[in-house]
Formats: C-alpha cells, sequence, structure tokens
C-alpha cells in the first residue's frame, strides 16, 4: 500500500461535510418557498435595500422580487414593505419568520456539528489510514467553532457538550479534553463543586492539566439604541423588562445566577427568567426577533444579530486533559495549532474574544478549580 504524503494527507482532512438545516415551506396544493427566501430576508433586514440584499445573496434583483412575491401569495400578506426613497423593511411577518428561521438553526447547530464531526472522522478513516484522532468535548462557543478548520496533522472528533458532560466523559477516558468556563474575576462554589465531582479521583490534580483556551466577555445583550433604557443586572427587575435566559446546565446560566445573588436580586422579580435557550447565538436571536428586551451572554452572539451590548464581566474558557495526554501527537498537533498565529487571528475577529494565553498549560490550582 502507498502511503500519501503529509500534502495529501491534509487535502483530505481539509475535505469535510458540513451540516446546515433547512427549511421546507409547502402549502396543501403542494406549493413550496425557494429556502433562498431566508438568506434574502436577513438581507435585507441588515441593509434595508433589496439591491444589496440580492447581491450578497448572489441572486439577481429579479430573482429577489419574485421570490418575495411568491411568498406574499403563499402567505397572504407581504414580508417586506418597499418604498421608494426609503429602501425596504421587514413586515412583522416576516421579522417572526426570519426569527424562526435563525432560532431554529441556532437550537439545531450544536447537534449538527456533532452528527458532522463523527461523519467526517469515519469518512476520512475509508479515504486513508489517517491519524492521530482528539476526541475533544465541549460546550458550544464561537472560538471553539473554528477548530475544524486548524487540524493540521491531526483529526478533531468535536462534540458539543455541556461543561458536566465533557468532564464526565474526561473521567472515564471517552474524551481526550473537555473544555469548561470559569469567571475570571467571580468565584462560582455550585459551579466549582459540580467540576470537582467529576475530577474526584485521589490527588487529582497532579493527574490533570489545564490548557489555556481563550477570554470571552459576557453581558447584557439588548435591542440597537437602548430603547428601554438598560444599563446594568438590576434593571432586569424593571416593569415592562422581557428576559430570556439560558438552560440551568449552561455556566452562562450560572454566571448570571451568581450576579443575581451578589446584587441580592431574587428570580421572581424577572419576567422571562425561566424561559430558556440553548446557546448564546439563540438567546441573541431572540432579542433581536423582539421577542425579549434583554439575554445575557457573549458579545459576539450580540454583534451578530446587530445589537448592543453591555459587557459585565469576562471567563475564561478552559481544556482540562489527562497530563498524560500532553504526550499524545494529537495533542501536540492541536497545541500546535491553537497557539499560530493565524489561530489568534480569528478569534481576534471575534467582538469580545481574546486568545492572549490560548495554549498556555497550567497546573490545575486554586487559580481555576
Amino acid at each position: 500500500m502507498i502511503e500519501p504524503d503529509k500534502n495529501e494527507l491534509n487535502n483530505l482532512m481539509s475535505k469535510r461535510i458540513h451540516i446546515s438545516p433547512a427549511w421546507s415551506f409547502h402549502d396543501e396544493a403542494g406549493t413550496k418557498l425557494n429556502a433562498q427566501l431566508f438568506p434574502l430576508l436577513n438581507g435585507i433586514k441588515q441593509t434595508g435595500k433589496l439591491t444589496t440584499a440580492t447581491k450578497l445573496t448572489h441572486i439577481s434583483y429579479r430573482h429577489g422580487w419574485n421570490l418575495l412575491e411568491q411568498a406574499t401569495v403563499f402567505f397572504g400578506s407581504k414580508l417586506v414593505l418597499l418604498e421608494k426613497g426609503r429602501g425596504a423593511s421587514l413586515t412583522p411577518l416576516g421579522e417572526k419568520l426570519l426569527w424562526a428561521e435563525q432560532r431554529v438553526a441556532a437550537r439545531l447547530q450544536p447537534q449538527m456539528e456533532n452528527l458532522a464531526s463523527e461523519l467526517n472522522v469515519e469518512i476520512h478513516k475509508e479515504m486513508a489510514d489517517i491519524s492521530p484522532v482528539l476526541r475533544l468535548h465541549a460546550s458550544h462557543g464561537y472560538a471553539v467553532a473554528l477548530l475544524p478548520e486548524f487540524t493540521e496533522n491531526f483529526q478533531l472528533d468535536l462534540q458539543y457538550k455541556s461543561a458536566d458532560d465533557a468532564l464526565a466523559a474526561l473521567s472515564r477516558n471517552a474524551c481526550d479534553v473537555a473544555g469548561i468556563h470559569i469567571p475570571a474575576d467571580i468565584r462560582i462554589e455550585p459551579l466549582i463543586e459540580r467540576y470537582h465531582r467529576h475530577l474526584k479521583k485521589r490527588n487529582y490534580k497532579d493527574h490533570y492539566k489545564v490548557i489555556r483556551f481563550i477570554t470571552r466577555r459576557q453581558g447584557l445583550m439588548i435591542a440597537p439604541s437602548n430603547p428601554k433604557s438598560i444599563n446594568g443586572i438590576t434593571d432586569l427587575t424593571k416593569d415592562g423588562i422581557k428576559f430570556i435566559n439560558r438552560q440551568k446546565d449552561s455556566g452562562t446560566r450560572a454566571l448570571l445566577d451568581k450576579l443575581l445573588e451578589d446584587k441580592e436580586i431574587t428570580i421572581d422579580k424577572i419576567n422571562g427568567y425561566q424561559e430558556e435557550e440553548f446557546t448564546h447565538t439563540a438567546v441573541a436571536a431572540y432579542v433581536g426577533a423582539g421577542m425579549a428586551d434583554v439575554g445575557f451572554g457573549v458579545e459576539a452572539a450580540a454583534r451578530q444579530f446587530n445589537l448592543d451590548f453591555i459587557g459585565i464581566t469576562s471567563e475564561h474558557y478552559l481544556m482540562i486533559c489527562h497530563e498524560r495526554s500532553l504526550e499524545q501527537a494529537a495533542l501536540i498537533n492541536f497545541l500546535e495549532q491553537i497557539r499560530s498565529s493565524a489561530f489568534h487571528n480569528k478569534v481576534a475577529e471575534l467582538a469580545g474574544y481574546s486568545a492572549q494565553h490560548c495554549g498556555v498549560i497550567e497546573s490545575l490550582n486554586e487559580n481555576f478549580l
């Protein structure tokens, strides 16, 4: 058997399957909407012009016009208002339709990327005997989502899991690296205790190491120009404010609860506290559609939906691994990638993210756990 050279292997590794959700609207008569409608609606919302939106979605102006006409017939109501001298704007129906598409995509993205990762590893095995493989379990995030593009000389089996599930997998050797996040300036004892339960081996601090990944800003996502005059955490209790929360097992939820506790704010005073989304992107989409006035999450998500952002605090995204794993070829190559200027430059494009200490290996001490 002729072994492919290094360049051939990297070319093979660059061939990746990407899975994205697609809507299929059809009525009783079988009439269907063109899936290009959604990027067109998003372009109109972002630019306020049909001509610019069609260019962004790589379709002709005539085709864009026809898509809107077809949608008007399909729903029996306009999705976009076109006014001479005033450009284009989404109607309430258009806003809700776009929000629904964005919300579904945000909710399904982690699961789809998990499946894509599994498929890519198996396909690469068939294409060539490529090794080594690094199994990374981590919560979904903008910087983590960059990692599949930085896999030179190794395969990345990336599975999006909660921090608790990731650490549980690490403790039973079901993954090589587990991603968690720790507030930079606040110690949350319940969160630390949860992490400790998964690392409960005797002298565990001698068996595990911390790989610094990124630091990111967390805060309040609000509508542009701040129409509800929200200025901080205490404003979540104001009359007429609707909040959207993260799910209970997320680190972001733990951070918010600690901030509320420090401000002596009881959750029953926050309208919407019990309503949950599962990613930062989904929270931002919720606020961006006007379904809530404010959400709590990372700045990059707010900017993705053109929301204003009030920074509250920072948190460290860390990778935990067994000390012995640092000698594995896959992890050595992974560290080389996340320490590269190319990766750091990509992280720098994410609002509120810093890769200043990315790839630094430290002990599992009281500064973290």
